[in-house]
């Protein structure tokens, strides 16, 4: 965990898959693993997940965070939500290349969650940082670049009517990812078993958890 006093994190406050997302994630990425062996597995440093917010925070200020989302999550009886996996997608990255991804409706519900989360996390947060608030920076510096603008601009260009909640799920090309999308998708619903603060690490994957909220109950 980060303890330097002026050490800046690149967190991600995020709901944690139960089993029926987690078996659709992982054949999903042993596919994208298969075509392209350089992606990442979904494994120890690449956990599936739904980002409700990623931000900079301070690290004397992660406490903090805890304190106020773990009351939001305490509130929204997070592990009830019942969602549905509906669409593949990905998010171009640098290069010919994409992050692949399974979305969920965003329902009502969790739409609220997003919100409450942000505005419990942003009076800690900071406009940006450096590579170096990830747990590892990316090979090319370019990558580098968009991932810490994405974070920073996350609250304006990720939420509210342009929330996509989604797990993803590996790394391919675009005009492989492109093919995958245009293939049938059977829904299958699913629902949260948790609730957790991580690291981000490169891609935006959740790298190190920081910190578990244990909704199950």
């Amino acid at each position: 965990m980060p303890t330097a006093t002026n050490a800046i994190v690149a967190i991600d406050v995020l709901l944690e898959p139960d089993t029926r997302m987690l078996r659709r994630a992982e054949a999903n990425n042993a596919r994208l693993l298969k075509a392209f062996p350089k992606g990442f597995a979904l494994d120890a440093t690449h956990h599936p997940h739904i980002t409700l917010f990623q931000c900079f925070v301070p690290a004397e200020d992660l406490d903090n965070v805890y304190a106020a989302v773990g009351k939001v999550f305490e509130n929204a009886n997070v592990t009830s939500m019942n969602l549905e996996g509906f669409k593949y997608y990905y998010a171009a990255v640098p290069g010919d290349s994409g992050v692949a991804g399974i979305c969920a409706r965003p329902t009502a519900a969790l739409v609220k969650l997003q919100a409450d989360v942000i505005a419990a996390t942003t009076p800690f947060t900071v406009k940006t940082a450096t590579i170096a608030a990830f747990t590892a920076p990316h090979d090319n510096p370019a990558t580098d670049a968009a991932m810490i603008e994405y974070v920073a601009a996350f609250a304006s260009k990720c939420a509210r009517e342009r929330f996509n909640p989604h797990v993803s799920t590996g790394f391919g090309s675009r005009a492989y990812l492109d093919e995958m999308l245009a293939e049938p998708f059977d829904p299958f619903t699913f629902s949260p078993a948790d609730a957790a603060v991580y690291q981000l690490g490169p891609f935006g994957t959740a790298a190190k958890k920081l910190k578990g909220f244990d909704l199950k109950h």
